[in-house]
């Protein structure tokens, strides 16, 4: 199985505080990996030492072969959306798409503006003035234009309504398919990542409890979130 993640007993402390401990996993490549668990439970820390946002405090990480953030190209290679959907206020759609030009060296033009046209984000429309779902879907766009090979997204529809996260979901899992592109995806929302995901890694107690293919788990005749939500109590519990 290629990957694009592989940690061992990764580990990340804030003080005396381990936000992420003992965490051994293996991303693999191709797929929309949903990375699920409960709030502290270490999602947002992984996510960020794989965008080389942090430094691992033990074991080793490599994101597409590499120590993630080594060089400008890897960087280049991986996108990475935060939690809030990190647009400008101020700044337009067609500003960011320009931005976007300017600071990615692998950047996608034609594929930024006919996402943006066919979502219906108004060029000369400010980030501050879209709603919570068109502003989620500029970063999205903005994410894929960069043409990464790994797209990461924390916890990307967490403040969106039922409806905007439906079309993101499905807007995501398109490109995805149409591109190739491997995807890292975290939630706390069992049933969204059931969407899109085809193989999820939970984290609780700031380990590893479950990861595996979404037909595999549902093969064991209980359903993704019982299977889910069992590996997280079990987790809790230790």
């Amino acid at each position: 199985m290629t990957a694009v993640l592989e940690a061992h007993v990764l580990g990340r402390r804030y003080g005396t505080r381990w936000a992420l401990r003992e965490c051994t996993v293996v991303v693999p490549a191709g797929r929309v990996v949903g990375l699920v668990g409960p709030n502290g439970a270490g999602k947002t820390t992984l996510l960020k030492l794989a965008a080389g946002q942090l430094a691992p405090t033990t074991g080793d990480l490599a994101v597409l072969g590499e120590r993630p953030g080594a060089t400008p190209a890897h960087l280049a290679r991986v996108g990475f959306v935060a939690q809030d959907t990190p647009v400008y206020a101020a700044l337009t759609v067609a500003d960011h798409l320009r931005l976007g030009a300017r600071l990615n060296p692998r950047w996608d033009a034609p594929l930024a503006r006919e996402r943006a046209a066919r979502l219906g984000l108004p060029p000369a429309r400010r980030a501050g003035r879209l709603s919570g779902g068109q502003r989620a879907q500029l970063a999205l766009t903005l994410g894929l234009a960069k043409r990464p090979e790994l797209l990461i997204l924390d916890e990307p529809v967490a403040a969106l309504d039922p409806l905007a996260r439906r079309e993101f979901l499905e807007g995501l899992g398109e490109a995805a398919a149409a591109h190739g592109l491997s995807v890292l995806l975290s939630s706390h929302l069992v049933s969204d990542l059931e969407r899109v995901c085809d193989h999820v890694i939970v984290l609780a107690g700031s380990r590893v409890r479950l990861a595996g293919d979404v037909d595999r788990l549902r093969a064991s005749g209980r359903g993704l979130e019982d299977v889910v939500l069992a590996a997280m109590d079990a987790g809790a519990g230790r």
